[in-house]
């Protein structure tokens, strides 16, 4: 089993060497106590993905009641301590995180379909998904030529795009107006985001 100390010090391996303090450093705490649950409990990280997917369905399914909100929570844990449990088992692998990239993308594409159920225009969801899912692919493609850099960190990143969602389903169960037009403006960051995306790439590239 793991130590704290070569949890912290693997995960920040395999993520380009990022710094442990604030608040990822609180966030290790948990997914290191998470890990150890897991083991015990012999649930395994890819089983945490899948789980994180059928969680993202039932968000989608649920859209109109509050439990949307319940299990677009409960996806995004799963999301986040997935690949901490593996780091915990020592059972990371290409497998697992390429099965944990193509999750990410279905689980967002239930996320703005539960957009649409709420009342989003069908173009506006798509919109939002392909945008972010293109800008992933972009990162995803960098990294297999080689470039391993993070880059530029966007204001669009999966969990403010999470939290985008979050609100839209708060403000939907309040009655609260106007999330169309949220949803016209986080478009036009997604698509800044993507641009600054593609610059970087464009200068590692060139």
């Amino acid at each position: 089993m793991l130590t704290k100390e070569e949890f912290t010090a693997r995960w920040s391996s395999l993520h380009n060497d990022a710094p442990v303090k604030g608040i990822v450093a609180a966030w290790l705490k948990i997914s290191y106590r998470f890990g150890l649950i897991a083991t015990l409990l012999r649930i395994s990280p890819n089983s945490l993905t899948l789980l994180g997917l059928a969680s993202a369905v039932l968000t989608a399914l649920n859209a109109t009641s509050w439990w949307a909100i319940f299990f677009l929570v409960f996806s995004l844990f799963c999301d986040g301590v997935d690949g901490s449990v593996a780091i915990f088992q020592k059972r990371e692998s290409a497998w697992g995180a390429t099965l944990d990239s193509v999750v990410d993308r279905i689980s967002e594409a239930f996320w703005l379909y539960a957009l649409y159920v709420i009342g989003i225009p069908a173009w506006l969801a798509i919109a939002l998904w392909s945008v972010a899912a293109i800008q992933e692919y972009a990162r995803a493609k960098l990294t297999s030529l080689g470039v391993h850099e993070i880059g530029v960190v966007t204001a669009t990143e999966r969990p403010v795009r999470a939290s985008f969602l979050f609100i839209t389903l708060l403000m939907y169960q309040f009655s609260i107006p106007g999330i169309e037009i949220l949803a016209y403006g986080f478009l036009a960051l997604q698509v800044v985001s993507f641009t600054q995306v593609m610059r970087f790439a464009r200068s590692q590239l060139r």
